[in-house]
């Protein structure tokens, strides 16, 4: 279901595509809705969480997750309070991550909703493809949404993920081995993947 450049869109990984089909089976148009939605009005609420890494932003309207920003983007006003009643999205976020961290879980189960462009969500749906434990290059992600020859684009969209560990743009790595670029800093893509069991190129 194609749409136009800029709209936002509804990112559900494979566990909640399952779940959804599940409780409606034969119902396909209702999940591509859902995965199709447009974002809700009202306000964007920002919740605190204290991870191995640092302080992360998790970012949410009524509906779904927005945004999660890392240590070195989550704004310093944030870092020191959180909302008295947050979405429950926002709590659902925190548990999960809170068994992410305590390596009880491996995929995400969260409604997403990213805000990019069609060949941004291409690419961040292939990195919700990228199973834990693995990695894969950019080349690869490139073949995989079709464009072969667009690897420099695949890596510029890897790097707009607005969505850091929940959409795993950390498991994308140089062809060498080499671990190059990661908006959070090589410090943290480096213990991610080793969180995961990935050895990973000095």
């Amino acid at each position: 279901m194609a749409q136009a450049a800029g709209r936002p869109i509804v990112l559900l990984h494979p566990g909640a595509r399952k779940a959804a089909a599940d409780a409606a089976p034969g119902r396909v148009d209702r999940v591509a809705r859902f995965w199709h939605a447009p974002a809700m009005p009202g306000a964007i609420h920002t919740l605190r969480y204290d991870s191995p890494l640092g302080p992360l932003g998790l970012l949410a309207d009524a509906e779904a997750l927005v945004a999660l920003e890392l240590p070195r983007t989550f704004p310093a006003a944030h870092r020191s309070s959180t909302p008295p009643r947050a979405p429950s999205v926002l709590r659902r976020a925190a548990r999960q991550l809170d068994e992410y961290f305590a390596g009880r879980r491996r995929d995400f189960d969260l409604p997403l909703r990213a805000d990019g462009t069609e060949f941004q969500r291409r690419v961040w749906g292939a990195l919700s493809r990228i199973p834990w434990g693995e990695t894969r290059s950019y080349a690869d992600v490139a073949r995989a949404i079709g464009q072969p020859t667009a690897t420099r684009a695949v890596g510029l969209a890897n790097g707009r993920n607005p969505l850091a560990i929940l959409v795993p743009c950390h498991r994308v790595i140089g062809s060498d081995g080499s671990l190059t670029g990661f908006g959070g800093g090589l410090a943290l893509k480096r213990w991610l993947l080793a969180h995961e069991g990935v050895r990973v190129a000095r």
